[in-house]
């Protein structure tokens, strides 16, 4: 095979686990609920009574009576017990039925915590049919330079919901290339898996022929100092499946005047109709 042919090879079988992710039973596909809990409350969809945890503790506080049949880490919840954010050293598990789980988030801050609820026979999942992407196209894949900041460094970083809430995030390295006479200097931040960045981009397809917010890649810089950017493995933000999600924004200098024909392209229904524009 050529090289080419193997990395079209190599990029069917990464859209192949793609659809089993996005699928899955907390794929982005089975969100049907994010609430963010400020006082006792219910939450849509799911039973018991949600409040905060006492200041310094992570996580949630739930009331439920037996009948509510809601188990937090396997055991059944009869009266009031924590339920463990994401930020906790082991994060709680909740099962509400043989379909629907819950786990709890914290904001940026960890002073506030939502409860997500995943459904894996969600009607996202239901009426899924595919995602649409570019064919493999050797030349997006760019070999750029990797330069490291001062440490402390930080990248300001927006959401969509709420463009006017900064949320700052490290700012390991600079990525630099140069593309057709045109400089580039991207900033990408770490993803939390091992050394990996997470780089949210825009280009001039977005809203055309790709998700009109943007999407992202998750490069590995290299030990030479190098990192490669393999556009065709560029990713749908999980806003991209699921409105229950609040997805960054890519920051101006991550914003290409160019189109990048490489990479998923939309989220398609089973009528092959896009189903967030």
């Amino acid at each position: 095979m050529t090289d080419s042919q193997t990395s079209a090879s190599d990029l069917a079988r990464f859209h192949a686990l793609r659809h089993e992710r996005v699928t899955s039973a907390h794929g982005p596909l089975a969100l049907v609920n994010t609430q963010w809990v400020d006082g006792e409350q219910p939450i849509w969809g799911v039973p018991g009574s949600w409040a905060p945890t006492p200041v310094g503790v992570s996580g949630l506080q739930l009331t439920a009576t037996a009948a509510d049949d809601i188990r937090v880490d396997g055991d059944l919840v009869d009266g009031t017990v924590f339920v463990a954010g994401d930020d906790a050293v082991t994060p709680s598990t909740i099962r509400f039925s043989a379909t629907t789980t819950g786990t709890v988030i914290a904001n940026d801050d960890r002073t506030s915590y939502a409860l997500r609820v995943w459904d894996s026979a969600s009607d996202a999942i239901a009426g899924f049919g595919s995602i649409d992407a570019f064919d493999f196209d050797a030349d997006w894949v760019v070999e750029a330079d990797f330069v490291p900041t001062p440490e402390g460094t930080e990248i300001d970083i927006r959401h969509q919901r709420d463009l006017d809430l900064s949320r700052p995030k490290p700012l390991p390295g600079l990525i630099r290339f140069r593309r057709d006479g045109v400089d580039y200097e991207l900033a990408a931040y770490p993803s939390g898996d091992r050394d990996r960045l997470q780089l949210v981009f825009g280009d001039a397809t977005n809203g055309d022929s790709t998700y009109s917010v943007g999407r992202f890649l998750f490069p590995t810089p290299n030990a030479d100092g190098t990192i490669t950017l393999d556009f065709n493995r560029a990713v749908l933000p999980p806003c991209a499946f699921s409105y229950n999600f609040n997805c960054p924004i890519p920051p101006k200098q991550n914003r290409f005047p160019i189109a990048i024909e490489a990479g998923e392209k939309n989220v398609l229904g089973r009528d092959g109709a896009v189903l967030h524009g």
